[in-house]
């Protein structure tokens, strides 16, 4: 069987769109990921008072979606970030803006009108 030069090309054109990673970056029209301020939460697994803290946080975040973001961080798993941010006790809240700048801390178990008080003071957080 004898396969003509317009078959070979279009087996070529074929596989090369088919391996090729889509449109060039200047034609896409996808924007990057949404940064916006985070509460870096240092736990351990099995705190009781980690636990009472997550559900303070996790109340204030369903109640003001989408204007920050909370990243859970456990000792055992974390160790380097721990050591990083200077972490002694759990259940600590390290705020970062935007920029990826540390602007607050707490250690213990926020009331959640404080930590609403404190996010809106830092701007995280509007009504």
């Amino acid at each position: 069987m004898h396969i003509g030069r317009w078959s070979v090309l279009m087996l070529l054109l074929l596989g090369w769109l088919w391996l090729s990673p889509g449109p060039p970056v200047w034609a896409q029209t996808a924007k990057g990921p949404v940064v916006m301020p985070k509460i870096l939460e240092f736990d351990r697994k099995f705190c009781p008072v980690c636990k009472a803290s997550e559900l303070v946080i996790r109340a204030v975040k369903d109640r003001f979606p989408g204007q920050f973001d909370v990243e859970k961080l456990y000792i055992d798993e974390a160790d380097v970030t721990f050591r990083r941010y200077k972490v002694a006790i759990v259940p600590t809240q390290v705020f970062v803006n935007a920029a990826g700048q540390e602007v607050a801390r707490h250690e213990g178990v926020y009331k959640k009108e404080d930590l609403i008080q404190e996010l809106r003071e830092l701007k995280f957080i509007r009504e």
